[in-house]
């Protein structure tokens, strides 16, 4: 098999229906996490804010948003030009 040829093959997150069934599971899975938070349990955390409904949640997500825009960031800084490997 040469390298020009294509694999014709179709996998199983090929079909949309099964990418949304994987993100639709993510929300499920996320609300019930969120909404377990909101029942009482006893908590051993060391500063006020950490008993906030929702706190961990809310700060995870802003964590991954942050790591996100700092990649792009640092993509700007690191990113090699086409060509950069090929021999001269």
């Amino acid at each position: 098999m040469s390298d020009h040829q294509r694999d014709e093959r179709t996998y199983w997150l090929d079909d949309k229906r099964n990418v949304n069934k994987i993100v639709y599971g993510l929300y499920a899975i996320c609300t019930v996490v969120g909404l377990a938070d909101l029942f009482p349990y006893k908590h051993h955390l060391h500063f006020g804010f950490e008993y906030w409904p929702g706190f961990y949640s809310i700060y995870g997500f802003v964590s991954c948003v942050a790591l996100v825009l700092a990649a792009t960031q640092l993509r700007k800084i690191l990113m090699r030009d086409e060509d950069y490997y090929d021999p001269r």
